[in-house]
């Protein structure tokens, strides 16, 4: 599901109150570390994730690789910091905007 800009924006704006509960450091992105963000995803549908000095990846890298590993789609990278978000089918909640088709 590839969400819209506006959808983006909207999510952006949810994720500045959100606490950074995902760090890649450098043990790098590893299976543990895949099941913690497909647990958190699945409870919180948005993440804030942040890549540590001591990491060999970028969060541009670490972004990449994490979401298409999760199946989650990337909302922002800003210095160290990303956000992921994927939409629990089962139990729904963040209510995305619908765009207006002109």
């Amino acid at each position: 599901m590839a969400i819209t800009s506006k959808q983006r924006a909207q999510l952006r704006a949810l994720a500045m109150n959100e606490d950074t509960i995902i760090q890649v450091g450098k043990g790098g992105i590893n299976d543990a570390l895949v099941a913690s963000v497909n647990d958190a995803l699945r409870a919180r549908e948005l993440i804030k994730g942040r890549v540590l000095e001591n990491s060999m990846l970028t969060a541009r890298e670490a972004c990449d690789e994490l979401s298409q590993l999760c199946k989650a789609e990337q909302v922002q990278v800003i210095g160290t910091k990303f956000v992921l978000y994927r939409r629990n089918d089962k139990d729904p909640k963040i209510v995305l905007i619908k765009d207006k088709k002109k």
